[in-house]
């Protein structure tokens, strides 16, 4: 009675059709995988000011869409985020700071459809007739948020204006808001801080392919002249500036169709700009990261990364899962960070049926696999200026990530496709699993049986497993599933199956 060993791949491969996917994960949540390994993601914890879990107002403010995080010059933490029609600030205690500024335009709290002024080509249909339903969406309104030097600056694409906080202001007099930058350009979309400590305005002054800048060191300053190193230029796109990343060397711009970077060069140009990809849009203006040289992003139909000279596509194995199950319509409600402690990047997205946020994809660019899950995030920050990431839920409660192993009572779990027993070829009957130690009492592991492709299932179990483990089924392929406890810090290592080979079916 022979021991096959199963070694299935590290990673969720879900594209194509279910044997395409034979021999590996085919879907999971709330998994990652270590030395081929699946084990927990981190748990969550609300964060707390003391007292009572830290929450913002969603009904007074609607959820975040943008948040950055950084330490002032004295090193205390602080993270902002910016929702619809306003802005605040977190502090270290757990203070959380309504600083909006005076005037803001308020844009849209969620994506819809836009029936109203500036969502159809002028002179169509008639003067005060509502349109029909033509499928142009209004995206929710996104900010992108910086940090120069201490100071927090940034810019709302429903409200164009670039906002600074004064840090030091504000420490001392806590009822500081936001304000406009002084002579800076209006009707922006986005802002990146440069390398270089100059401010780009992306989308500036209405321009939908302008990045217009400030002199290096002083952001007050935006009218070019041959004493300072203020300046614009037009991208020649056929798309419109989403956002941009600062890389190493480096400020990556993204639009809805290609990708460029700017190299600081010095006056009298200071900055050149070379594009680097074509048919590489971004999707939303808050789904890139970047990760010390390299950047990630979600496309329409792809994912994108930056490899230090060009933009690639990034071959993705849950493509099919992810861009199939995702609601378009509501993908202005994404965003993307870095999980760098584990060499991650997270995408967060509606899935088919939800407004909101519920659904992730994650990359792991060091061991270059990918995984999937659900958890319901609205924005959020990688550890750094806190001493664990920060992820608000669209509830407005900020929680800290990557603590212990609880995840709200949601229970782990990862799913194989089919699996051959003897290449397919033989019934075969397993009499004993026979697993690693770190698997006892922590999960239940379940099987479903079949004798040819798309054929009946039958299901087995699930298992407590130990050493060894009684079970009893046949076929000539299963799949195999493991639910893990939640809490519970387990990993499932190499498992063994004793059989007995049933001769033909």
């Amino acid at each position: 009675m022979p021991l096959i060993k199963l070694d299935i791949p590290a990673g969720v491969y879900s594209h194509g059709t279910p044997l395409d996917s034979k021999g590996r994960w085919i879907d999971a949540s709330l998994v990652r995988w270590t030395n081929n390994a699946p084990q927990p993601i981190g748990g969550w914890l609300p964060l707390s000011d003391g007292s009572s879990s830290v929450q913002l107002s969603t009904a007074s403010y609607g959820v975040p869409r943008g948040a950055h995080a950084w330490i002032s010059n004295s090193g205390a933490p602080y993270m902002a985020v910016g929702t619809y029609n306003s802005v605040h600030i977190l502090d270290g205690n757990g203070n959380i700071t309504n600083i909006t500024p005076s005037g803001i335009t308020v844009g849209l709290a969620e994506a819809s459809e836009n029936f109203g002024y500036g969502g159809g080509n002028y002179g169509q249909g008639l003067y005060g007739v509502p349109r029909q339903s033509d499928g142009v969406l209004s995206a929710a309104t996104n900010w992108r948020l910086d940090n120069w030097g201490q100071n927090l600056v940034g810019c709302s694409d429903a409200d164009g204006r670039l906002y600074e906080l004064d840090l030091a202001t504000f420490i001392t007099t806590p009822t500081t808001n936001m304000a406009a930058i002084a002579n800076s350009p209006s009707a922006n979309k986005s802002l990146v801080v440069t390398a270089e400590r100059f401010i780009f305005a992306l989308g500036a002054s209405g321009n939908p392919r302008l990045v217009q800048w400030c002199d290096k060191e002083n952001n007050t300053e935006w009218t070019p002249s041959i004493t300072n190193e203020a300046g614009d230029l037009e991208l020649q796109t056929t798309g419109e500036i989403v956002c941009a990343e600062r890389v190493r060397g480096r400020t990556l711009i993204l639009t809805t169709e290609d990708a460029w970077v700017a190299a600081y060069q010095g006056p009298p140009i200071v900055y050149g700009f070379q594009k680097i990809g074509t048919s590489c849009g971004v999707v939303g203006r808050n789904m890139s990261s970047a990760v010390g040289p390299t950047a990630f992003w979600m496309g329409e139909k792809d994912f994108f990364y930056y490899d230090g000279s060009t933009a690639r596509v990034l071959p993705c194995e849950v493509h099919d899962k992810v861009f199939t199950e995702m609601n378009a319509d509501r993908i202005s409600h994404g965003f993307c960070l870095a999980n760098q402690q584990f060499s991650e990047v997270w995408w967060f997205y509606p899935g088919d049926g939800s407004n909101e946020n519920n659904r992730y994809v994650v990359y792991d660019y060091n061991e270059n696999h990918w995984t999937v899950g659900e958890i319901d995030r609205c924005c959020g920050v990688d550890k750094g200026a806190f001493n664990e990431p920060l992820w608000v839920a669209p509830n407005g409660i900020f929680y800290r990530q990557e603590t212990g192993y609880a995840h709200g009572g949601s229970s782990p779990y990862v799913e194989s496709g089919p699996i051959n027993i003897q290449d397919g070829e033989n019934v075969v009957r397993v009499i004993e699993l026979i697993p690693e130690e770190e698997t006892q009492g922590q999960m239940q592991v379940s099987f479903k049986t079949s004798f040819y492709p798309n054929g009946a299932e039958y299901t087995h179990g699930p298992y407590d497993p130990s050493n060894p483990t009684a079970v009893r089924f046949t076929g000539r392929q299963f799949k195999m599933t493991v639910t893990a406890d939640d809490g519970a810090n387990w990993r499932f290592g190499d498992i063994r199956l004793r059989i007995n080979s049933g001769g033909q079916r």
